[in-house]
């Protein structure tokens, strides 16, 4: 058996490595006492985040309390997986620093079904969230184990990822190479790994402490952990990835980048990626840059360069401007980049034996617990493209279907600040927009004048200001300006709302609780954003109580994502139109008297055919 001994608290911790069956035995009795006591902290090495890659492997598993750790090398097999695996099985409770990943690398290498560990575990990352949702740049602790760690057990506890960055050098490995290449017996590889669980044990008992010192309720916890479950059952399942489609997207995506870039060429581009060259040719055409960079630098980011372009977020014409050919040439060679390596690259590197791909869904990952897509980001994609949904299939005899909420931004601001016009409205089953329009405008508006009212609604939703609604919008500053105050007239209790929720949370540490009971601390420079924070939290939990209703019904094996504020699903042809009648009932409800409605549509097999593909 070896043994490490590190001091965390001023406490000695151990962290033992068996090596044999009878240190195996050893580790099944002292696994047998803590599961008495329980709960025991559990985590996993590997060779990186591809979970489904063919590549992949399982390398060790970690179990542990707050005094001694044991790494078992599930590498070596044998005897090492049935002492894993045992635990794994029988135990009855966990604790886990970020389960949805340990729950699907075990799942896939270990045999363990997700259906069985995640109603054992009490997830630290989440209770961390739930204390507090800020990073360190956003002036919060974060939410990895290190810096939980360093705030609630011992300000020292070792960062185990840069420690190991550091012996990855020395042996000649890589960040990306070195979870992989590490020999399995390495010390400092083995006591990182023990001292995770370890410091695991240790934090959930505080940060439980922590939560009920700030009244956060039980029931909010078990919702997260449920909602972690359904996403985590959505990335096991994964889409089919039409391999072909993708590979000639990929090169097609390689020549794009090439023949933009050769156009920004002939303006004096020689790097689309270079600010500095693209702000000088740019004002040499006679383009009046303004904003700048923290740094000082004249600003030339793609928000800039899409106005310039003269297109909206959406890459959609917006009309405002004679286009600049300079931005539109770097915006379209950096977007066709961008989009190779991030999506066709992606999906070709990781797509796993079946013809599969993963993506890795965030249910908990804003400040406002807005769920997210990574690896790749597919909740990043304009809302008019089908070429990258086009490579993510239905399944064999499957259409796919997309759900999606109606206008719930603004359905869920006019619930939460009691809109009484707004909610007037919708119950009449007006146009939002266009009923805005008609109070602001009269009943001749035009459609500039609705995207305009469009326009200003959603910033009050997502913090947007003036100047953002101008870009966006192509309208002039001066107009946007007129258009808010005509808001703020005919919604009176918007501004109301804001005001006062901005009072109490001065009067609670600057933290604005949702309607669900998430804490959702503010910026003392931006408390105004309390209602983007307070909208967007109750757009979450409206979709992640949906989803529950969508359980319920035995509708989770035909859920594929969750985007926004949409459902997307693989149906089977023949029950695809009553499936998306019984979806589109899970997402129908009630918020404070205002209907919460969704609307289905039914594609072909692929993504992009809800987006104008034709297949």
């Amino acid at each position: 058996m070896r043994t490490y001994r590190h001091v965390i608290a001023g406490d000695a911790a151990y962290v033992y490595v068996p090596e044999d069956v009878a240190d195996l035995d050893v580790f099944r009795q002292w696994a047998i006492a803590a599961d008495r006591t329980g709960p025991i902290a559990l985590d996993t090495e590997t060779t990186g985040l591809d979970i489904y890659s063919a590549s992949y492997r399982l390398r060790t598993v970690q179990f542990g309390d707050s005094r001694a750790a044991w790494v078992i090398h599930w590498e070596r097999g044998g005897e090492f997986r049935r002492a894993a695996a045992e635990v794994l099985r029988c135990a009855r409770r966990f604790l886990i620093h970020n389960g949805p990943f340990d729950w699907l690398v075990l799942d896939r290498h270990a045999g363990i079904p997700l259906e069985s560990l995640a109603p054992r575990t009490r997830d630290t990352k989440i209770l961390a969230t739930l204390v507090d949702p800020r990073q360190p740049q956003e002036g919060g602790l974060g939410t990895a184990l290190k810096s939980v760690s360093a705030h609630y057990v011992d300000p020292s506890a070792p960062d185990t990822q840069g420690d190991l960055t550091a012996v990855f050098r020395s042996l000649g490995l890589t960040k990306a190479t070195g979870w992989a290449g590490i020999p399995l017996d390495h010390p400092t590889y083995n006591l990182y790994a023990g001292l995770d669980v370890i410091l695991t044990a240790r934090v959930e008992p505080a940060l439980t402490r922590e939560l009920a010192r700030l009244g956060v309720r039980d029931a909010l916890v078990h919702y997260e952990h449920e909602i972690a479950r359904i996403c985590a059952h959505m990335q096991r399942t994964g889409m089919v990835l039409d391999v072909e489609y993708t590979r000639a997207l990929d090169a097609q995506l390689a020549d794009e980048s090439t023949q933009h870039a050769e156009r920004a060429r002939r303006y004096g581009v020689e790097n689309v990626n270079s600010t500095a060259q693209i702000a000088e040719a740019l004002t040499g055409m006679g383009e009046a840059l303004t904003e700048r960079t923290d740094s000082g630098a004249l600003k030339v980011d793609k928000a800039v360069l899409l106005a310039l372009a003269d297109l909206d977020p959406d890459w959609k014409r917006i009309g405002a401007r004679t286009p600049n050919v300079l931005a539109d040439a770097v915006v379209r060679s950096k977007r066709a980049g961008k989009w190779r390596k991030a999506y066709a690259e992606t999906f070709l590197t990781e797509v796993d034996a079946a013809g599969r791909v993963h993506p890795m869904i965030n249910a908990l990952q804003a400040r406002t617990g807005r769920m997210s897509i990574q690896r790749p980001a597919l909740q990043t994609l304009p809302s008019s493209d089908q070429m990258i949904r086009r490579c993510l299939l239905a399944d064999e005899g499957h259409v796919m279907v997309s759900i999606d909420f109606q206008a719930v931004e603004m359905r869920v601001l006019a619930a939460l600040a009691d809109v009484t016009r707004m909610k007037e409205a919708i119950r009449a089953g007006e146009d939002l927009h266009g009923f805005t329009a008609r109070l602001v405008f009269g009943e001749h508006y035009t459609d500039k004048q609705r995207k305009l009212c469009k326009g200003v609604g959603f910033g009050k939703v997502y913090g947007g200001g003036a100047a953002t609604i101008a870009r966006q919008t192509g309208a002039p500053i001066a107009d946007v300006q007129r258009a808010i105050a005509a808001y703020d007239r005919i919604y009176p209790e918007i501004k109301r709302a804001s005001g006062r929720w901005q009072r109490e949370a001065r009067h609670t540490g600057m933290v604005h609780v949702s309607a669900t009971g998430r804490r959702l601390p503010l910026d003392r420079d931006r408390t105004y954003a309390v209602v983007n924070y307070a909208c967007q939290s109750a757009a979450r939990d409206v979709l992640g109580q949906a989803l529950l209703h969508m359980e319920e019904k035995g509708l989770l094996p035909y859920l594929r994502l969750p985007i926004h504020d949409e459902v997307l699903a693989s149906a089977p042809t023949t029950d695809a139109a009553e499936l998306v009648r019984e979806i589109e009932r899970c997402m129908t409800f009630s918020l404070y008297g205002v209907p919460i409605e969704a609307e289905g549509e039914m594609g072909l097999r692929s993504w992009g055919s809800l987006y104008g593909a034709d297949f």
